[in-house]
């Protein structure tokens, strides 16, 4: 071994005491720099930081305003309950995360501990419903219906129950009035999420941790208006949390009072008389299937003719938005949204999408006198159309003869209108258009379909016209499955994935003649052909339909009406639409629906109608029913519930019955009718602000329930 010389060893510990050195001043530097950083260049920030980690506060939530019908009845308001609610953040500070005290409670509360551990559990991508879907940090409602002694027990026992609370709340009640539900078209809240609070700080109505947001319905369209503004107050307090001050304060500032069009009465009578007609359709035996009719869906529409204001819109199968209110149950969330619950949470006003049947001819009639067919030429309504090696039938194969375009709408004749819509396919180049007119596709879009209908209602859907550009998406999008299971597929479904492989991607001559009475590919919603029936009423117009008619601050003072827009006008001259409108009067007196209109009183209030049933492969038919008078148009569907008159005509006749006054005889009894006219104002707002409501009494039991309750 070498050793080093003594300069070589010095030379060595002077280098390493330069290297200590360099890095000691750079850590005093960068310990420096930080400090300024810090407490110079962003120490007022920091500052009031600190100072704000002395400031507790206290939320006190808004009262949330009231959804009012056009009377100023409340459809959904508040009342006070006993709210027992659990704080997560106590819990989790436990030992055992509070799994006892949550058990204690439960038997306090005559609750499964299952139950009311999955009320305090966060929602996540892997855990199921019911979950708390809100802020971690605040109070959780565990029920709203404590009794006074449930209460005392938790309030007096609080060892017992440490993060547990007992309080008299405001919550919402969905009062329905005179029987009423109208759930679909309300909604229902849930708390705020943290993403919401993060994406509402830049807007103009931020949200607090214990806010309820609405989810559906007009609790969400609304939301902003009817909930109002939080009020806060700031406590200064001391490192032990001893309050030593107040600090600025805000005051709570109530919601916005919302009055619709919606009549309580309407409403009530159109939910029951729909439920009582899906109930009468399930005891008809479908001649195709030999079994009954199944009826699992309905929906019904009640419009202002002249201004498009939804008088009533009912749902079938309904629930009741009460299940909502201080945190749904892990029993009603199944019922709700489980596989056999039917989807009641569904609007299938707005959302419910079906192939419309016979109701369509008005669009088919029109796109027919555009493209130079006249409406008075006679056309032949033969019990059947062949094309090629395929029949079309007539509906119940019967021939009329030579009829006019009129008498076609009031027989409902389908081979008048698949003649038609065959001609012009092959005017368009049948299988090879160059340059294709498509007036039986342009015109439906001018009625507006395929678009949404613009009502004040979220998530509503569209529909469906099946054009040119639609078939030529739907072939790209599903051509490679098409062609594998043709290939070895024999039945009739291979057969068609077959045919639509090769040729799905052209307008066939079948797809055009079935297209032309509501079949085929076409999908529409209740509300878009009650749109188009109330413009056909009122000479042309198409108005966006609106359920909100004005928003009333909570002293009154300020009232914000929300005025019909509109969004178009029907395809067709003065003419034409008076052919159609005489038409569809003719349908209610001698044509398809006139078996239900018997004794209508025609000269006073004239009735005009279309009756549809719909042919939907795989399922029974489904039943429309589209009507209008001079103030409104009704139209109702019922899925799976056969013939539009037959399953549908008489529940729209007894709505109509409530609405004019007209008893069984056809007489009009004027102090029976609930609304023989579109109301007009607004209810009366009272010096403080409050609004007037009207006395509702529950509408009288159906014909159809009457004689069930007979025969029993």
């Amino acid at each position: 071994m070498t050793n080093l010389p003594d300069s070589g060893r010095t030379s060595r510990v002077t280098i390493r005491l330069i290297v200590i050195q360099i890095l000691v001043f750079s850590l005093l530097l960068t310990l420096a720099g930080r400090l300024w950083y810090l407490q110079i260049r962003n120490g007022d920030e920091y500052t009031a930081e600190a100072a704000d980690n002395h400031i507790q506060q206290v939320v006190a939530p808004a009262t949330r305003g009231s959804i009012l019908d056009a009377r100023g009845v409340p459809l959904a308001d508040n009342e006070t309950r006993l709210v027992v609610s659990a704080s997560r953040t106590d819990l989790m500070k436990m030992k055992d995360r509070g799994r006892t005290v949550l058990a204690r409670l439960a038997g306090v509360l005559n609750m499964k501990p299952e139950d009311v551990a999955a009320k305090v559990r966060l929602c996540d991508a892997k855990t199921p419903k019911p979950c708390w879907a809100g802020s971690p940090y605040q109070p959780i409602p565990i029920t709203d219906e404590a009794t006074t002694q449930q209460a005392l027990q938790i309030r007096e026992r609080a060892e017992d129950f440490p993060g547990i609370t007992a309080e008299p709340t405001a919550v919402r009640r969905y009062a329905g009035p005179g029987g009423s539900n109208t759930a679909q078209v309300l909604g229902y809240l849930s708390p705020v999420t943290d993403e919401e609070i993060t994406k509402a700080k830049a807007g103009r109505s931020p949200l607090l941790r214990s806010d309820q947001v609405g989810r559906s319905g007009l609790e969400r369209q609304y939301d902003s208006q009817l909930r109002g503004k939080a009020g806060v107050t700031r406590y200064e307090v001391d490192n032990l949390g001893r309050v030593i001050g107040k600090a600025k304060s805000d005051k709570a500032v109530p919601g916005a009072n919302l009055v619709t069009s919606i009549d309580a009465r309407v409403q009530a009578i159109a939910e029951r008389e729909l439920d009582q007609a899906m109930k009468d359709a399930r005891k008809e035996v479908d001649k195709n299937t030999g079994t009954n009719y199944k009826a699992d869906a309905g929906a019904v529409v009640v419009m202002e003719a002249k201004t498009g204001r939804v008088v009533a819109m009912a749902s079938n199968p309904t629930y009741d938005p009460n299940a909502w209110v201080g945190g749904i149950s892990a029993k009603d969330y199944q019922n709700l949204t489980g596989k056999d619950s039917g989807f009641p949470l569904l609007n299938r006003a707005i959302q419910g999408q079906a192939a419309p049947g016979s109701i369509f001819k008005v669009i088919s009639a029109t796109a027919a006198v555009k493209a130079g067919y006249a409406f008075d030429d006679n056309y032949n309504c033969s019990a059947s159309y062949s094309i090629g090696n395929q029949v079309f039938k007539n509906f119940e194969s019967k021939g009329y003869g030579p009829i006019n375009l009129g008498r076609a709408l009031e027989v409902s004749c389908d081979t008048v209108f698949y003649d038609l819509a065959y001609r012009q396919w092959q005017k368009d180049g049948g299988n090879n258009p160059k340059h294709p007119a498509d007036w039986f596709y342009k015109t439906a879009h001018e009625f507006g379909l395929g678009k949404e209908t613009g009502i004040d209602l979220p998530n509503e859907v569209t529909g469906r016209v099946p054009d040119r550009e639609w078939k030529k998406n739907y072939w790209e999008a599903n051509k490679d499955s098409w062609c594998k299971q043709g290939k070895t597929d024999t039945s009739y479904a291979g057969q068609i994935a077959k045919e639509n492989c090769e040729s799905g991607m052209r307008m066939r001559a079948g797809d055009s003649v079935n297209y032309s009475i509501g079949q085929g590919d076409t999908l529409v919603t209740p509300l878009q052909m009650a749109t188009i029936y109330a413009a056909i009423s009122n000479g042309g117009t198409l108005w966006n339909p609106t359920v909100g008619k004005a928003v009333i601050s909570p002293d009154g003072r300020t009232v914000h009406e929300i005025e019909p827009r509109s969004h178009g006008r029907l395809p067709f001259d003065k003419r034409t639409r008076d052919q159609i409108d005489g038409a569809l009067a003719g349908v209610a007196t001698q044509g398809t629906a006139a078996w239900r209109f018997e004794g209508w009183p025609q000269k006073e209030i004239p009735m005009h109608a279309k009756t549809g049933t719909a042919e939907v492969y795989g399922k029974q038919t489904t039943s429309w029913f589209a009507t209008y008078t001079g103030d409104y148009a009704v139209v109702m569907t019922i899925s799976q519930g056969g013939t539009g008159s037959g399953a549908s005509g008489p529940a729209v006749r007894n709505i109509y019955n409530a609405l004019y006054g007209v008893d069984e005889k056809g007489k009009i009894d004027a102090k029976k009718a609930l609304l023989p006219h579109p109301e007009t104002g607004l209810p009366k707002i009272e010096k403080d602000g409050t609004i007037e409501a009207r006395p509702i009494e529950p509408p009288p039991p159906s014909p159809s329930a009457r004689k069930e309750e007979q025969d029993s």
